[in-house]
């Protein structure tokens, strides 16, 4: 249908054009030589030589300019609009000469300017004139068209493909906006609907991930209870045993009960990050704090360390102990060697060098240490859930801190940063 008043318009435009074209070719016509009137102006002009003057040809309605030269082809007279120059240019322009007689003698000549190229010049103009203004008609119905293709076919899928890129990018709330009279109306209603489905899936998917979340939360909470039961009989048992045999055999049942809750521990920590709901709190503590919970981890003596240098840090107590702990049990499980802590105060920061004399990792594994779930090539025959480090990590950056690692010749260091008040 649009397509249709569209050739209709240019036609009648063109249409429009052919008849005004055809109306000026006819309207100006090149004027008629009036001979009358020409043999009136020669008569008069002979009768009046020598005394020619604008009153002279007051009643000779000659409607074509002329002019009136002698024969040195000076002017004597010339009526407005009349350029004569010469009688080469008068001849080359076609004009109209005719000989002045006076006593028998020529004594002149009446040079009637030919108009025919300047009414050619004048229909010339007319046409380009009014060609311009069909053409500009034209463009601006082109114009027009190609703003009603656009807004009605192009922008529709301009948004199409800003919509396409929304989701994809997973911003899923942004609606598809459709106009009033529409031409996709009802495709572009299918896309917002599969945005919606998608929307609603995801939401689906999410509630459901959080339930599981949310379930070995619970679980790994629930199981702490009778983990911290073993332990407790474990101790309680190790007192009060004599046999060596024995000794040994609860020594093995406590050390993986405390492997397991360290396992557990992990576990649960890692999903309440994922849910957000894993909380700190940051005060002011002393470096005194620092000694105690290094001797909470310092099974057997294996723990060498420096004087604290005396400070006030920035801390949560609860997660810096479970840091120390990760980190120590890790280089008890993977080193097997002695630690040593070395301290010092640098840049507004206590530094703690976590030391072991094993073997270290491969140093394409060092940036991996902190990522969930990752574990080295060295934990065969070790139990462990790749938590321990990314927990550490999520703990120190939360206390302003930080937390890295690196390989030494004689062993592995991880660096703690622990914020000064």
């Amino acid at each position: 249908m649009r397509i249709k008043l569209l050739i209709g318009s240019i036609f009648v435009i063109f249409s429009v054009g052919i008849v005004f074209s055809i109306i000026v070719i006819k309207n100006n016509k090149i004027s008629e030589v009036d001979l009358v009137a020409i043999n009136d102006v020669v008569k008069t002009t002979e009768k009046n030589w020598g005394q020619i003057s604008e009153e002279t040809f007051f009643n000779i309605d000659l409607k074509q300019p002329f002019s009136i030269i002698d024969n040195s082809e000076s002017v004597i007279y010339q009526t407005p609009g009349s350029d004569f120059v010469d009688v080469y240019n008068a001849i080359k322009n076609r004009d109209i000469l005719i000989d002045l007689e006076k006593n028998n003698e020529i004594v002149g000549k009446i040079v009637i300017q030919n108009n025919e190229q300047e009414m050619v010049h004048q229909q010339k103009s007319e046409l380009v004139t009014l060609l311009s203004l069909i053409f500009g008609l034209l463009m601006i119905v082109l114009i027009l068209y190609i703003f009603y293709i656009y807004s009605t076919f192009l922008k529709p899928f301009q948004q199409l493909q800003q919509f396409a890129a929304n989701v994809a990018r997973g911003h899923l709330d942004i609606p598809l906006n459709m106009e009033k009279n529409n031409y996709f109306g009802a495709f572009t209603e299918s896309f917002d609907i599969l945005r919606e489905e998608l929307e609603a899936a995801r939401q689906r998917e999410y509630e459901s991930n959080r339930s599981k979340k949310e379930l070995v939360a619970t679980l790994s909470h629930d199981i702490k209870t009778p983990v911290a039961s073993i332990k407790a009989v474990s101790e309680l048992m190790l007192l009060q045993a004599t046999d060596d045999k024995v000794m040994k055999q609860v020594n093995t049942i406590y050390s993986k009960a405390e492997q397991i809750n360290l396992l557990i521990t992990d576990m649960f920590h890692a999903t309440l990050e994922e849910l957000q709901q894993l909380k700190l709190t940051v005060t002011e503590e002393s470096s005194e704090v620092l000694v105690d919970m290094i001797e909470n981890v310092n099974y057997d003596q294996q723990i060498v360390y420096d004087p604290i240098p005396p400070c006030i840090l920035l801390m949560d107590r609860l997660r810096m102990q479970q840091v120390l702990d990760n980190i120590i049990s890790n280089s008890y499980k993977y080193a097997g060697t002695k630690v040593m802590i070395k301290s010092q105060i640098n840049y507004g920061y206590l530094e703690l060098n976590i030391q072991d004399f094993g073997p270290g990792i491969s140093e394409e594994e060092v940036p991996l240490l902190f990522n969930k779930y990752f574990r080295g090539k060295n934990i065969e025959g070790k139990n462990g859930s790749g938590l321990g480090l990314y927990i550490s990590k999520y703990f120190m950056e939360n206390m302003d801190g930080h937390i890295s690692c690196n390989n030494r010749k004689d062993g592995f260091t991880v660096v703690l940063k622990i914020k000064l008040a």
